[in-house]
């Protein structure tokens, strides 16, 4: 999302520089159309964020659970790549998986973990 608006900053500060002849003014207006960009990017987050704390915290296990879900997922498939396949290929032929996007969801989950872990360790967490 920031890349899009990023991409579209770059030609409203160039239309800015055709219309607007006061160097100062068009500086300015070009930072508060970047800031505002920012400020709509940050805002999003922040929103999505509400919506994972509202999911994370409900009773059905089909609505708080998708998340342990796919890193039980991640974790099996990467299991069975790793240690199960090379040692059943001995005897019989396994299909192969492929685990890069699996690795790239596990690590972006266990990156979060992490976070979560030192927020713990430093008494920043609320515990329910």
């Amino acid at each position: 999302m920031l890349a899009m608006l990023g991409s579209l900053i770059g030609p409203v500060s160039d239309l800015l520089d055709k219309v607007i002849p006061d160097k100062d003014l068009k500086e300015k207006l070009a930072h508060d159309i970047a800031t505002m960009a920012a400020r709509h990017t940050n805002e999003q987050v922040k929103a999505q964020l509400e919506i994972n704390k509202v999911e994370a915290a409900h009773k059905s296990i089909f609505i708080a659970g998708w998340r342990p879900a796919i890193g039980w997922i991640c974790g099996l498939a990467l299991l069975y790549s790793t240690i199960i396949s090379p040692i059943l290929g001995i005897w019989v032929t396994v299909p192969e998986v492929d685990t890069s996007l699996l690795t790239t969801v596990l690590m972006g989950m266990l990156g979060l973990g992490a976070m979560r872990t030192f927020e713990k360790t430093k008494g920043v967490s609320r515990e329910r």
